[in-house]
């Protein structure tokens, strides 16, 4: 299972860093590709839920707008 999340907030290696780190406190995570330029983090695993996925990321202190 791949998903896409649109994140707003991050503006340096450092928020990319927080972002990778929370994604990978959730059961199932295999693999995150976070893109700053993008503004977009992509992640493979198991069993993926996107309220899981949002949930992490905004407790990082970040906004996401999508996933897909």
């Amino acid at each position: 299972m791949k998903k896409t999340i649109k994140i707003e907030g991050m503006s340096c290696n450092h928020c990319v860093m927080a972002v990778k780190n929370a994604l990978s406190e959730i059961v199932g995570v295999s693999s995150i590709n976070v893109e700053l330029e993008n503004k977009k983090a992509i992640v493979e695993g198991k069993n993926l839920s996107d309220e899981n996925l949002k949930e992490a990321i905004e407790d990082a202190g970040y906004d996401v707008i999508s996933i897909e």
